[in-house]
């Protein structure tokens, strides 16, 4: 059985393109994964980096869907202390009726962004994640006790499902929490240095079968940087490495060009956040990355990948999730 590979799409920004460049190229990357087999195409949720264009994931879900044909399209996720319950659940729904069945719906408790940004959405914090989570759900079943103050309110649009629910984690901590609501469950591995395989385990073990999910689903989310050789990967790489360390550092800037990476003078600090995070990504020919995935999924008891790929050019961008596809046979 071939392994499922999907897209999570950051829509990052390169140094010489503006936002509306990367945003275009955000239906390419669709279209591209629609064509050549993958699962699913998932947008993330970040506010106030110049870097990532992502901020409105239902905007992208609904033109990616829109411009292919079967791709499932969903986010990856929606960072739920920043909006309202009720208006995920509108937004969802309406999605899903538009689309049927090509819709999924992933949650997140971070809020993506400063502390001043935060402040300026509202965002709640993510110590209301589970009141948020219950109220959401609530909402779309119309489970409300009769004395609660939103139990006469009703949800348009009506008779739409909501889409399939993820909750995403990077520690372990949504892991029960997703097996007992009987929901997917997405670890984003490409930046936690926590393993998988514990948070995997404790979702399988506290799972409860819905009719959305008969059976358990995790995902594991992985960087993988795919080129020719491992040679031309290690060159291109320097962007996210370079991106990365001066993010961490406080400089705030687009994703740099290899060529500045190549020839940039690394401070200590810079060089220990790269060596701290550089395990993380998944770099190589097609044969390396192959099997370095292949070893991923089996330490963790994955039952699906998704990839996030960091690349300066657009178009190499486009070939590694080529070459991705035609390394694990995706049809």
């Amino acid at each position: 059985m071939t392994l499922p590979l999907s897209i999570l799409d950051l829509a990052p920004v390169s140094e010489g393109t503006s936002t509306p460049d990367a945003l275009r190229e955000v239906v390419k990357l669709a279209q591209l994964g629609d064509e050549l087999g993958y699962t699913r195409v998932w947008y993330a949720e970040h506010h106030g980096m110049p870097s990532i264009a992502s901020s409105s994931p239902e905007v992208l879900i609904a033109t990616s869907a829109a411009n292919t044909a079967r791709i499932r399209v969903g986010s990856g996720g929606v960072m739920l202390p920043n909006h309202v319950p009720l208006r995920v659940v509108e937004t969802y729904r309406t999605l899903n009726g538009l689309n049927p069945g090509r819709i999924d719906l992933g949650i997140g408790r971070a809020g993506g962004s400063d502390g001043r940004t935060l402040s300026a959405l509202r965002s709640v914090g993510g110590e209301y994640f589970a009141q948020e989570l219950a109220e959401m759900f609530a909402f779309d079943e119309g489970n409300f006790a009769p004395d609660h103050p939103f139990h006469p309110v009703r949800v348009v649009p009506e008779k739409v499902d909501l889409p399939p629910v993820f909750l995403l984690g990077s520690s372990g901590a949504s892991a029960q929490a997703a097996g007992q609501l009987g929901v997917g469950y997405s670890f984003a591995a490409h930046f936690s240095q926590t393993p998988a395989a514990p948070a995997f385990a404790a979702y399988r073990a506290a799972f409860t079968p819905t009719g959305a999910f008969p059976k358990p689903h995790a995902i594991i989310a992985l960087s993988v940087l795919v080129a020719p050789s491992d040679e031309e990967a290690r060159y291109l790489s320097g962007s996210q490495e370079l991106s990365w360390a001066l993010f961490h550092s406080g400089q705030v800037r687009k994703l740099v060009p290899p060529e500045e990476a190549a020839t940039h003078d690394y401070t200590p600090q810079e060089s220990r956040i790269i060596a701290q995070h550089r395990p993380l990504w998944i770099v190589g020919s097609p044969a390396t990355v192959k099997a370095e995935i292949d070893k991923k999924v089996a330490e963790s008891g994955a039952d699906e990948v998704m990839v996030t790929t960091t690349v300066w050019d657009y178009e190499l961008r486009l070939r590694s999730f080529r070459l991705l596809a035609e390394a694990f046979g995706l049809e």
